[in-house]
């Protein structure tokens, strides 16, 4: 098959971490359609992947090549900012197999009070939606931000306009990775690197995630997976997804993710299966009722340098 892939770091030359995280996974997912035999390209403004074809993007064009490289293709996965990627998944979806959530299911998941709104309305436990409330322990994030990015930790929820305040769980970070489709498969618990630094900003402690401990099997990880799972279902994810739940006596959904992160660098190290083949069998059929997970495997962000 010839397959497309596409991550918005790499494909229009954002730098910094954001390019570092995308171009790991994109190699991931490069490499393991190409050990499978498949046709890969993949956009890039400059940066060069060991396997794959590359086919040259820009900022200004990235989206008009997604859309004709996609017409030439059997099927696509995009990776993106949560706050354009149902847009970029629209142009998988109306023009080749795509291998990823529905654009609908992507902007649900996107919009951090509608996904909260939704689990909560299904008994899914999660942290309640604060409205500038004094002396209550909170975390103030963008309302369609991704990667810790502005958010902190604060006990005034004055909260700015495009963000979101919700009550602050002190637990155990961890996600859930899963296929999710007609036939969901978790593939493993993830043991997240949070830290809250002080750095020196009026707002409150910065909540920045510095890495990730993959194929995490606490007592409870059976627990994460039905709430990883029911969380999935609900929003009407497909594909490649991550749940971010911090446990504490019980599992509250943070964030749920229907798109590859981060953790899939490391899962990718110790599964017995391609990603590849699970992308494609949970479409096409044949996927397994489980994988296997060989180790451990931790990683920070350093590690993408």
């Amino acid at each position: 098959m010839k397959i497309l892939l596409a991550e918005y770091a790499m494909g229009t030359g954002m730098g910094g971490t954001f390019l570092l995280e995308g171009k790991s996974m994109l190699k991931t997912f490069v490499s393991s359609f190409a050990r499978l035999g498949h046709e890969v390209t993949y956009l890039t403004s400059g940066t060069l992947l060991p396997a794959g074809n590359a086919i040259t993007s820009t900022e200004e064009n990235f989206r008009t090549v997604i859309e004709e490289e996609a017409k030439k293709s059997d099927a696509g996965l995009v990776i993106g900012p949560d706050n354009i990627l149902a847009e970029l998944t629209s142009f998988i979806e109306d023009n080749t197999l795509n291998l990823g959530s529905k654009p609908e299911a992507v902007a649900l998941c996107a919009d951090k009070v509608k996904c909260t709104e939704a689990l909560l309305r299904h008994n899914i436990a999660a942290p309640r939606i604060l409205k500038d409330e004094e002396g209550i322990k909170c975390v103030v994030k963008p309302r369609f931000g991704c990667a810790s990015e502005d958010t902190y930790l604060t006990s005034n929820a004055k909260v700015p306009s495009g963000s979101i305040a919700t009550e602050f769980i002190n637990g155990e970070h961890l996600s859930v990775s899963l296929i999710a489709g007609e036939k969901t498969l978790p593939l493993c618990a993830n043991k997240q690197l949070i830290e809250f630094m002080d750095v020196k900003n009026p707002s409150g402690l910065r909540v920045e995630y510095k890495g990730n401990t993959v194929c995490f099997s606490p007592s409870y990880k059976e627990e994460l997976f039905r709430t990883a799972v029911e969380a999935a279902k609900i929003l009407g994810c497909r594909g490649y997804t991550g749940v971010d739940i911090v446990y504490d006596g019980i599992p509250y959904v943070v964030d749920v993710n229907p798109r590859p992160t981060t953790s899939i660098y490391g899962i990718a190290k110790v599964m017995d299966v391609e990603i590849a083949d699970l992308l494609l069998k949970n479409l096409l059929g044949g996927l397994p009722e489980s994988v296997m997970m060989t180790a451990e495997c931790s990683f920070t962000k350093e590690d993408f340098k």
